[in-house]
Order: C-alpha cells, then sequence, then structure tokens
C-alpha cells in the first residue's frame, strides 16, 4: 500500500508539522495502525480507507486531527485522486476539505468553544510561567501567557505537563507579525511538542475572535519547525487553511 510523509502547514519542505499518510487498500486491524504509527514515529499518522479518516500517534488513536487531515488531502489533490471538495468521515463527524486556486488547502472543522477554567496545581511550575489566564476547550486547556517571546522561550517540563488533565496543553499570546502565536504539548497522547496543530486553532480560533473582534485571523506556531495556520470562525465551525508539501513517497511492504 501507499505511504507519503508529508509537511503540513507549510509551503517549504523540512517545516511544518510532518504526518504520515496510508492510503489503505482493505479493511486491518487497529492494533496494526498503531503499530504503523509507532513505526513512523511522527505526531501522527493517517490512515485513509475509501472516505473514513482515522489518525494515530505513537501511542493512542485521535478523535480529531488537522495538519494530517491537511497530508492526506494533499496527497489525494496532488496525485490526482481529487479535484473537488472531498469529505472524510471521521471520528468528529464529517470534515470537507477544498483545494483553492493558489494550491491552499482549507478544512472545515468543528469550532472548541473555550470557558474560563481554575489553574491547575501544578501548572504554572510546569510551564515556567504565569497565564494571564486559563480556558478550557472539550479536548484541551488553553494558557495564555504575558506574550510572543515568553511563548517562544518557553521550556516545560513535560512530564510534570503529562500531570494535567487534558488531551493537551495549549499555550498563547499576541502576536506581532501574526495575530496570535501558540505552541501546543501533549505527553498524555505521546506527543511532547507538536510542531503545528490544526485541531488546536479549532480552539484558539474562538478565543482570539472574541478578543480581537475579528473572524479571520492568522496564527503562528513557534516550534523548532515552524508553521503558519489561517483561521476562519463561521459559527460553530471553523475553516482552517495552510500548504503541505510532499517529502516522501513510498510503499509499505507489510
Amino acid at each position: 500500500m501507499r505511504l507519503f510523509i508529508v509537511d503540513a502547514f507549510t509551503s517549504t519542505a523540512f517545516k511544518g508539522n510532518p504526518a504520515a499518510v496510508c492510503l489503505l487498500e482493505d479493511r486491518v486491524p487497529d492494533e496494526w495502525m498503531q503499530a504503523v504509527a509507532a513505526e513512523m514515529n511522527l505526531s501522527e499518522t493517517a490512515f485513509l480507507l475509501g472516505d473514513s479518516l482515522r489518525w494515530f500517534t505513537p501511542k493512542v488513536e485521535v478523535t480529531l486531527c488537522g495538519h494530517a487531515t491537511l497530508a492526506t488531502a494533499h496527497v489525494l489533490y496532488s496525485t490526482g485522486a481529487a479535484t473537488g471538495p472531498v469529505k472524510f468521515a471521521t471520528a468528529s463527524g464529517p470534515l470537507t476539505v477544498n483545494r483553492m486556486p493558489d494550491n491552499m488547502i482549507t478544512m472545515d472543522f468543528p469550532a472548541k468553544e473555550v470557558t474560563p477554567a481554575t489553574v491547575p496545581d501544578g501548572l504554572e511550575k510546569a510551564l515556567g510561567a504565569s497565564p494571564v489566564s486559563v480556558g478550557r476547550s472539550s479536548l484541551d486547556l488553553l494558557v495564555e501567557l504575558e506574550s510572543e517571546e515568553v511563548v517562544r522561550s518557553l521550556t516545560p517540563d513535560i512530564p510534570a505537563l503529562a500531570a494535567i488533565d487534558a488531551r493537551g496543553v495549549i499555550v498563547t499570546a499576541a502576536g506581532s507579525a501574526t495575530d496570535f502565536v501558540s505552541r501546543f504539548f501533549a505527553p498524555n497522547v505521546g506527543v511532547p511538542e507538536d510542531p503545528v496543530t490544526g485541531s488546536a486553532h479549532c480552539a484558539l480560533s474562538p478565543y482570539w475572535t472574541a478578543r480581537l473582534g475579528r473572524d479571520a485571523l492568522t496564527g503562528a506556531q513557534l516550534s523548532a519547525r515552524g508553521g503558519v495556520v489561517r483561521v476562519t470562525l463561521d459559527g460553530d465551525r471553523v475553516q482552517l487553511a495552510g500548504h503541505a508539501v510532499t517529502v516522501v513517497t513510498g510503499t509499505l511492504h507489510i
């Protein structure tokens, strides 16, 4: 079966967030997909069978993943397997993707409302920074910090963050060159720091729209690889948009 590695949310190879994409020919056991994801050792590996799309970290299956969805759509468009809108069936419901004339790919995702929350015990020590505010989405803890520079320079205690009851911890601040910046730490699902996280932007979009008063925003994720996610809030949905680059194509001989 065909296997691809795609750098998502970037137009430059070796930037953004790499995802593996496996085009399945038949149904396979969940344990096999988990083993392949562990072998790939990327933050997510996507498995596509027909219109059914699933995502696995090296440790667990996840219910929503932006960059691996973008990578899968990029594979379909770049190989000629798709030309117009594509609707994937996923654990988070139907997700529709489309390619724009400039080759940017848009993805229709569920918005994740962020509600105010108390600061979890140990969070400030684990981050090494004092929160401005803390909220929760249905997936993650969202922590606003004082500035872009504080977000950029964080060196958190990753094992301590694993004690936080959430899929992951989003840290964010207002941006200088972009509307906002973020980083994403998810040791509970086997991803110490994710390079660029589409699903985190499902919460960042409504959070910063409420703060800035604009529906269309641009976010930069300040990981070592870096990446840019364009977001547009539309009611209870978020349009995520970005570019992608194929860096590896091959065949999985299993």
